[in-house]
């Protein structure tokens, strides 16, 4: 018989509720802070809700009526410099983080809203009304409320979606040496999703501060816990990454507290994260005024059942039967804050003087259409203090350098004198700098806290970056083994970094880079070899430098480095071993956007591309003899792109040729086209022409890759068909 041995992982986890010694014991201005903010946000969200019922709010209406005692119990006490972050339904998170802030953590009950209280409350309902005043100027709404200087990161649209971006603002915290943590907050539907479980790791594996808090409502829309989960007691995820956990009931803010008070003195004494899982209940369905019963997934039974442990009546009758509040007394609270939220109202609201009986939003108050592009990436002005130069013109010694050292060479520079700067991905930090050497020496130089090995979890370590990098104490180089990686991390690269700064009005500043290499030739086959070029291009927010030669990436790298916003630098295999110079002794010049590079001059054809497809474009163009102009590219997205010099080029030679590597799909080249035809579509005597892959993905097969992708034949190919529509050889 095999001998076995009962395994434990030593992990604490632990259920904790109060007794009437609790209540007894606890601060009376700390119970009358809990009463008068939960008050306040129930107030709030009953007015939402009357908002939403009369047809003026427009999106949803995610109530967190009945939850508020898990929002309230562990914000409460914490600085303004802790953070929180929340899901769709987080006005009680926001909230109960910005009633903190502003009233410096105590109420005073006999004057609970005060100016700035209310000025407050104004803004977060403005902003869920989508109001020019709100903190994102109306471009959160409901699901984005965010408000820096209270350490309100931003709640969250996307189920799951904000516990990178928490974990990376504790690991910025642990970063700068405080001892401020970050909450989390997510629903019972979180706890299965990767990126949750992926950054519960991450943490427990780097000890950052953060707390993953788990409102465990019971529901999804309307499917059950129960048949999500084969244990509905979520907090056991603790047990499998070494993070210790506490279960608590959510109806009790007091127990929400003392659990939460445990958890910070670990956090704050560098142990690393905590999970706190509060089983509480929301009293409206999913969206809007009506309870789950009405739609037939709860009974009515099981919801007066959960309305008799209301937070806010328990809050009040334990002060009312400690003596610390008379029955009087807690309505006035009532009355003070529903007073608030019907001046907040008649700020914003006024009746409608065409259909009687009905009211409207102030039509004065909403934004201005002419701003909707506005803040989707920086103005670049931050680029305006250093030294742009084009290689060419930077005299004195060159020396000889392999491509892939000036990107490690680059990256050093910047370190050293920005030591904000860390790099991180798998393998980075081993293997004589990564699997390709583009961090070597990186390591030894500067060490693990700003040369970080990661588990294969892009997921997780791109939005810990991304999360970083909105804090702004860490500018993060991420880099990203193979370009198809990113779509198993696509909502952190999109969702999150693509949208965060035009999404939350301009609030942010997003400095980050993801370095990718594309390795077309190479035989990794369908899911390592995309180009992902096409991809970014669609995505607002997102810059995209690529660079041909070792001295432009130098220059593209330090600009990419010194921008407030994500930029894609993709890099090539076939780049990295190519024998190429740099200026001897000067690293820091940069390339601005708006700044292509035309390789040839000619008045046959205008053909652009980027990477190793200039190489290959240039060979092309001496074999055919076709007289092209080319334009490396090397700034990519459409807000960089260097359209003066694209746009006098095709005005001279009235013929344009995309060349990319890639499949035809995915393409870069598809948008670009588009792009100029509408902008230059009077000077063009034929269609664009476009050289690209197949429609497959390369396949490992070395015959089929190469039948897969475009090289110097395939250009050869495309600048014939331009000089076929010219009308023959010149």
């Amino acid at each position: 018989m095999p001998r076995r041995r009962k395994l434990d992982t030593g992990v604490p986890w632990v259920e904790l509720s109060t007794t009437a010694a609790d209540w007894k014991k606890a601060d009376p201005e700390l119970l009358a802070t809990m009463l008068g903010q939960i008050q306040l946000i129930r107030s709030f969200e009953e007015t939402v809700l009357e908002l939403a019922g009369a047809g003026l709010v427009h999106g949803p209406a995610h109530s967190s009526i009945g939850q508020e005692g898990g929002a309230v119990g562990s914000i409460l006490t914490l600085r303004s410099t802790d953070a929180v972050n929340g899901s769709h339904r987080g006005h009680h998170q926001f909230l109960a983080k910005a009633i903190t802030h502003v009233s410096g953590g105590r109420l005073d009950l006999g004057s609970l809203v005060d100016a700035d209280m209310q000025a407050m409350l104004q803004r977060t309902l403005a902003e869920i009304l989508g109001l020019a005043q709100g903190f994102s100027g109306g471009r959160g709404g409901s699901m984005h409320l965010q408000w820096l200087e209270a350490g309100a990161l931003g709640t969250n649209a996307i189920v799951g979606g904000g516990a990178p971006l928490a974990g990376g603002n504790a690991w910025a915290q642990k970063f700068a040496g405080t001892d401020d943590v970050s909450i989390n907050y997510f629903g019972d539907g979180s706890s299965q999703i990767g990126s949750v479980l992926e950054s519960m790791n991450l943490a427990a594996t780097w000890k950052t501060p953060v707390m993953f808090f788990i409102e465990n409502n019971l529901y999804a829309v309307s499917t059950h816990a129960s048949e999500a989960s084969a244990d509905t007691r979520f907090s056991v995820r603790g047990q499998g990454f070494s993070i210790p956990s506490w279960r608590v009931d959510g109806m009790d803010p007091l127990a929400v507290h003392l659990a939460t008070q445990e958890a910070l003195e670990r956090m704050r004494s560098g142990e690393g994260p905590a999970i706190i899982e509060a089983e509480v209940y929301r009293f409206f369905h999913q969206n809007g005024p009506f309870p789950g019963s009405a739609f037939g997934y709860r009974t009515k039974d099981e919801e007066k059942e959960w309305r008799a442990r209301d937070p806010l009546t328990r809050v009040a009758a334990q002060m009312q039967e400690l003596g610390y509040a008379t029955e009087a007394e807690v309505a006035a609270v009532r009355d003070q804050a529903k007073q608030a939220m019907t001046d907040a109202v008649g700020q914003l609201i006024e009746d409608d003087p065409e259909r009687e009986g009905k009211r409207r939003i102030k039509p004065e108050l909403w934004p201005d259409p002419a701003v909707v592009d506005t803040g989707i990436r920086s103005d670049a002005s931050e680029l305006e203090p250093l030294e742009a130069k084009e290689p060419s013109e930077i005299g004195g010694e060159w020396r000889d350098v392999k491509y892939v050292d000036a990107v490690a060479q680059t990256m050093d520079r910047r370190m050293e004198v920005d030591d904000r700067i860390v790099v991180l991905g798998e393998d980075v930090h081993r293997l004589g700098g990564g699997t390709n050497g583009a961090t070597k020496g990186l390591a030894k130089k500067y060490g693990p806290e700003r040369v970080v090995g990661t588990p294969i979890s892009e997921n997780a370590f791109f939005g810990f970056a991304t999360g970083a990098a909105l804090d702004g104490r860490i500018r993060p180089i991420v880099e990203f083994m193979y370009p198809d990686f990113m779509w198993v991390a696509a909502d952190q690269v999109f969702n999150q970094a693509g949208k965060a700064r035009h999404m939350f009005g301009d609030n942010n500043d997003l400095p980050l880079v993801l370095r990718t290499k594309v390795a077309m030739g190479v035989g990794y086959g369908s899911q390592h070899l995309m180009d992902p070029a096409g991809i970014f291009a669609t995505q607002a927010g997102w810059r995209i430098v690529a660079a041909s030669n070792a001295a432009d990436y130098v220059g593209l790298m330090n600009a990419a480095l010194a921008l407030e916003d994500p930029v894609l630098v993709i890099e090539h295999v076939d780049l990295y071993g190519k024998a190429d110079r740099l200026p001897e002794g000067d690293l820091d010049y940069i390339i601005p956007p708006g700044s292509a590079a035309v390789r040839r001059a000619g008045s046959d054809v205008t053909v652009l591309s980027y990477l190793t497809m200039v190489d290959h474009s240039l060979e092309a163009i001496e074999q055919t003899g076709v007289d092209a102009e080319l334009i490396d590219l090397r700034w990519l997205d459409r807000a960089s792109l260097d359209w003066d010099t694209i746009g006098e080029s095709i005005k001279k030679t009235n013929a344009v040729l995309i060349v990319e590597q890639g499949a035809s799909g995915p393409s870069y080249g598809g948008w670009l086209a588009d792009e100029i035809q509408r902008r230059y579509f009077d000077w063009l005597d034929q269609p664009v022409e476009r050289v690209t892959g197949g429609e497959a993905s390369p396949s490992i097969s070395k015959v089929l890759e190469r039948a897969a992708i475009a090289r110097t034949e395939e250009v050869v190919a495309g600048l014939e068909r331009v000089r076929a529509a010219m009308g023959g050889e010149n």
